[in-house]
C-alpha cells in the first residue's frame, strides 16, 4: 500500500567547508593520502589508467540546497550529477539514508564526502566529465547503479512542442512512466505535467516510498517534469510526491498511467505491452460498410458482474461465444477504466488510461478485444469524460491548484455526481481527453466510443439554479468549450481511425449531435434515443386496457427519427434503483409479462435505428441488476424449469438478430426516411402498429405489433400491390418462445381489397401480445 500524502518540512541548511587548495595531482601519480580535507580514492580493479586526484567541493549554495531537499527545485539535473568546475568534474549525488556513495570511473573508486542530509560531492581532476557509475552503500548493502542525474532530457522537443500547443494526439506515449533504453542504459523515464507545482519527485517501491532521493526537472514552460531512472522496470509500483505552491506535499498516482494497482490499492504500475494482436481480419473489414447502413444490435456488459469472478482471459473464453450464439454485432463494455469504487459501475474514473486491474492486466483486456474480434464482434466501450471524482491521490488539484478541473468552483463542482468536471477550455486538458479516446481506439482495437453524459457537458445550466451559472460571450447557456471539445475528439478519431464509431448518451433536443462536424454538428456518428425509450416504456409498462390513451408514446419517435442517427437503449439505466428489469416493467401476470417483453423487443428490432440490450434482459431476468451478483443465470437451467420461460425469450432474441441481420430492410436505410412507411399508426382502440421497412433495392418487410391481449382474426392491412405472397419470417408468440403458438400459414395472398390508402391488403390472425415480422415469399 502506497503511503499517505505528508508534508515534508523546511530542512536544516548545512554549509559544506569552503574549497580549500589540495597539491596538484596527475594522472598515474597514484592515490593521495587520506585526510586534509582530500577524498579516499581507493582502486576496485588494476589502476589501468593510473589514479585520480581528487579534493572537496565548495558549498552548494543555501537556498538551491534548502529547494531540492524541500522538493521544491526546478532544476535538480543542475545541482546533483557531474558537472564541470574549475579544477575538474564535480560530483554531487543525494541519497538519503545512503552510508556512502562511491564514484566509480575507469576502474577507480573515488569516495564522497558525506556533506548531510543524504547530499555525497566531491571533485574529481578530470578533464571532461567520464562515464561512471555510483557505487551506493546502506546498512550491509552495496550497490553499484547508474546515476540519474548524468542523462540529458529523455522528452524530445518536438513532444514538448505538441504538449505546449495542446495537439499531441499520441500524449501516452510522452508523458507517464515508459521503460526505454536512454543513453544505452535500460530504465524508465517518467513524465507528468505539474505546471504549478514547485517541485515533483518520483517514488515507489525502488525506495521505500521516499522520493526525496529523486527529484525530477522541469522542462520548462510546459509544465512537464522529467526524470529517467535507470534499473527500474515493468510492474514497478510509483507515485509522484508534488510539492505544491504553498510548499506542503501531495502524493498523486499518475494521470497518465497505463497500468495501476488492484483497487483499493491506488499506486500506478510501470508496464510495456508484449502483446501480439490477432484481429487484423477483423481491422481489414471494418470499413466495408457505413456503420449507419449496417447491422448494428449491442449487447451491453459489465464485465465484473457478467460472470463474477471472471478475468479479462476468462471472459476471453466465454463471452465471445455467448454473444455470438446470439448473434448481436458488437458489444458494449461499461466503463473499462480504472476507478476506485466498484459501486460507482465505472462511471467515477481515476485512471483514465488504465483497464482496471480486478480483471488483469492490460495485455490480458487486449486478449479479450481480440477474442471478441476473431468472433466477428465489435467492441464498444463506455466513455466518461463529463466528470472525475475527487479522490485526494488522484486528478483534483493535482498540483495544488485546480488544474484538471475548472478554477471557478461553480464551474469546477458537478451538482448532481458529487464529483468535478473537466476545464474543457484549458487546451492540455482537452488534449489529455482527446488523445485518452484515440489510445482506447488505437491501443486496444476499440471499434466505438459511447460517451456518457454528454447533456451534462454541453449546459452552463445542467442541474444548476439561476444565479448558479453565467451565460457563454453570447448570452446563451451553451458551454462553448465543450462543444469545441467534443467536435475536436470527434474530428480527431474518425480521421485517424477509420471504422471506429462515437455514441452519444444525449438526453435532450441539441440539433446536430450526429451532423459532421465540417457543417456544425458535435461529429457523433449515432445517439442514443432516449426519447423513444422513455416513451415507449410509458406505454409498454400500462395496462392493455389503457394503452389506447398513451397510443402516440408509440408513434412520436417517428416524428424526429430521421433527424439524428439513432440508437434504441434499453440499457443498465432502465433496469436498476426501483426502475425493475424490464419483464418486471410489464403488466399482467407471468405468461403476460413474457409476452410483452417479446413483442416489445420484436417492435424494437423493426424500429428504425439500431438496438442496444443490456445483459440479464435477453432472457427475461426478473430481477434488478446488481453489480455484485450479475444476471442471474440459473434461470436458464432446464433443472430448474422445464418449461421455456426464460430460455424461450433468449431464443427469441436469438432468432430477432438473425433475421435481423439476414433482412437488409431492417437496417440499410436505418437513416432515410424512404426507408420506413406507416401502414396503420392509429389503431389506437386495437393496441395495433404496423409499418413497412425498406431495402435499399426497394425490398419490404412488414412489421405488426398487436399489443393487446386478445387474438385479433382477420386483421386487414394495406400492403404493396407488387408482392404477390407473404410469409411470416418472425412471430414471438411461438411456442418455442413460451407463447400460444397462434400463427398464420403458408404463403400470405394479398386480396383486391384496399386498406389504408393502398391498393392491396392481407387479411392477418395477430396473436395476443406479440409482433410479426412478414416478408415477399
Amino acid at each position: 500500500m502506497a503511503p499517505h500524502t505528508t508534508v515534508v518540512p523546511e530542512p536544516p541548511v548545512l554549509v559544506l567547508p569552503a574549497e580549500t587548495p589540495e597539491p596538484a595531482t596527475t594522472p598515474g601519480a597514484g592515490p593521495p593520502e587520506p585526510g586534509h580535507g582530500s577524498l579516499d580514492v581507493r582502486p576496485v580493479a588494476e589502476p589501468g589508467h593510473g589514479s585520480l586526484g581528487v579534493r572537496p567541493t565548495a558549498a552548494m549554495d543555501a537556498t538551491d540546497r534548502a529547494r531540492l531537499l524541500s522538493g521544491a527545485h526546478h532544476d535538480p539535473h543542475a545541482l546533483l550529477g557531474a558537472h564541470p568546475v574549475p579544477g575538474g568534474i564535480r560530483f554531487c549525488v543525494l541519497r538519503p539514508f545512503a552510508k556512502a556513495v562511491s564514484v566509480l570511473v575507469d576502474g577507480w573508486r573515488a569516495k564522497l564526502k558525506d556533506v548531510g542530509d543524504g547530499l555525497f560531492a566531491g571533485i574529481l581532476a578530470l578533464d571532461a566529465v567520464p562515464e561512471y557509475t555510483l557505487l551506493v552503500t546502506y546498512d550491509g548493502d552495496e550497490s553499484e547503479v547508474p546515476d540519474p542525474y548524468r542523462f540529458l532530457p529523455s522528452l524530445g522537443e518536438l513532444d514538448l512542442h505538441l504538449i505546449g500547443e495542446g495537439r499531441h494526439e499520441e500524449l501516452w506515449r510522452a508523458l507517464g512512466a515508459h521503460p526505454m533504453v536512454h543513453e544505452g542504459v535500460h530504465g524508465t523515464r517518467f513524465t507528468v505535467w505539474a505546471p504549478n507545482a514547485q517541485g515533483v519527485r518520483v517514488c515507489g517501491d525502488f525506495c521505500h516510498w521516499d522520493g526525496s532521493a529523486y527529484p525530477m526537472r522541469s522542462l520548462g514552460a510546459t509544465g512537464v517534469w522529467e526524470l529517467f531512472l535507470p534499473g527500474i522496470g515493468a510492474g514497478t509500483p510509483y507515485k509522484f510526491d508534488i510539492t505544491r505552491p504553498d510548499g506542503t506535499h501531495t502524493l498523486r498516482a499518475d494521470p497518465m498511467a497505463r497500468h495501476t494497482e488492484v483497487p483499493p490499492a491506488t499506486a500506478s504500475i510501470v508496464t510495456e505491452s508484449s502483446y501480439e494482436w490477432g484481429d487484423d481480419a477483423w481491422l481489414t473489414h471494418r470499413t466495408d460498410l457505413p456503420l449507419h447502413e449496417a447491422p448494428f444490435s449491442v449487447y451491453e456488459v459489465h464485465l465484473a458482474s457478467w460472470r463474477p469472478g471472471l478475468t479479462y482471459r476468462e471472459l476471453a473464453e466465454q463471452l465471445p461465444a455467448y454473444v455470438s450464439d446470439l448473434g448481436f454485432t458488437h458489444v458494449e463494455l461499461m466503463p473499462v477504466a480504472e476507478h476506485p469504487f466498484g459501486g460507482s459501475w465505472g462511471y467515477q474514473i481515476t485512471g483514465f488510461y488504465a483497464p482496471t486491474s480486478r480483471l488483469g492486466t492490460p495485455d490480458d483486456f487486449k486478449y479479450l478485444v481480440d477474442a471478441l474480434h476473431r468472433a466477428g464482434i465489435g467492441v464498444l466501450m463506455d466513455w466518461v469524460p463529463a466528470h472525475f471524482p475527487r479522490d485526494d491521490w488522484a486528478l483534483a488539484q493535482f498540483d495544488g491548484t485546480p488544474l484538471y478541473e475548472h478554477g471557478d468552483p461553480q464551474r469546477a463542482a458537478h451538482p448532481d455526481w458529487g464529483t468535478l468536471e473537466f476545464d474543457y477550455g484549458r487546451r492540455e486538458v482537452r488534449n489529455f481527453l482527446v488523445a485518452n479516446a484515440v489510445y482506447w481506439c488505437e491501443e486496444f482495437h476499440i471499434d466505438g466510443l459511447r460517451v456518457d453524459a454528454v447533456a451534462s457537458m454541453l449546459y452552463l445550466d445542467y442541474s444548476r439554479e439561476p444565479g448558479q451559472w453565467n451565460p457563454n460571450m453570447y448570452g446563451g447557456n451553451e458551454d462553448l468549450h465543450a462543444v469545441a471539445f467534443l467536435q475536436e475528439m470527434n474530428a480527431t478519431l474518425y480521421r485517424r481511425n477509420p471504422g471506429v464509431v462515437t455514441i452519444a448518451e444525449e438526453s435532450t433536443a441539441w440539433d446536430g449531435v450526429t451532423r459532421p462536424t465540417s457543417d456544425g454538428g458535435l461529429g457523433f456518428g449515432l445517439k442514443w434515443n432516449m426519447g423513444w425509450m422513455h416513451d415507449s416504456l410509458v406505454y409498454i409498462s400500462k395496462d392493455p386496457v389503457h394503452r389506447k390513451y398513451h397510443h402516440n408514446e408509440m408513434t412520436f419517435s417517428m416524428v424526429y427519427a430521421y433527424s439524428e442517427n439513432y440508437v434504441l437503449p434499453i440499457s443498465h439505466d432502465e433496469v436498476v434503483h426501483g426502475k425493475q428489469a424490464l419483464v418486471s416493467k410489464m403488466p399482467g401476470d407471468w405468461w403476460q409479462q413474457r409476452a410483452n417483453e417479446r413483442a416489445y423487443l420484436g417492435y424494437m428490432w423493426a424500429h428504425p435505428g439500431k438496438q442496444l440490450l443490456f445483459m440479464g434482459q435477453e432472457f427475461a431476468q426478473g430481477g434488478e441488476w446488481s453489480e455484485a451478483q450479475g444476471p442471474d443465470w440459473w434461470l436458464l437451467d432446464p433443472d430448474y424449469s422445464a418449461e421455456p420461460d426464460h430460455r424461450g425469450v433468449r431464443d427469441l432474441v436469438r432468432d430477432l438478430n438473425t433475421v435481423y441481420r439476414r433482412e437488409a430492410a431492417l437496417w440499410q436505410r436505418d437513416t432515410d426516411p424512404a426507408g420506413f412507411a406507416w401502414v396503420v399508426g392509429d389503431a389506437a382502440e386495437d393496441n395495433v402498429f404496423a409499418f413497412l421497412r425498406y431495402a435499399a433495392d426497394g425490398s419490404p418487410l412488414l412489421a405488426v405489433s398487436n399489443f393487446s391481449p386478445v387474438v385479433r382474426h382477420g386483421y386487414r392491412l394495406g400492403v404493396p400491390d407488387d408482392v404477390p405472397a407473404w410469409h411470416e419470417v418472425l412471430n414471438t408468440d411461438l411456442a418455442r418462445y413460451g407463447g400460444g403458438d397462434v400463427t398464420n400459414e403458408g404463403p400470405l395472398k394479398p386480396g383486391p381489397e384496399p386498406s389504408h390508402g393502398r391498393p392491396a391488403s392481407l387479411s392477418l390472425t395477430l396473436p395476443p401480445l406479440a409482433t410479426l415480422w412478414l416478408r415477399p415469399a
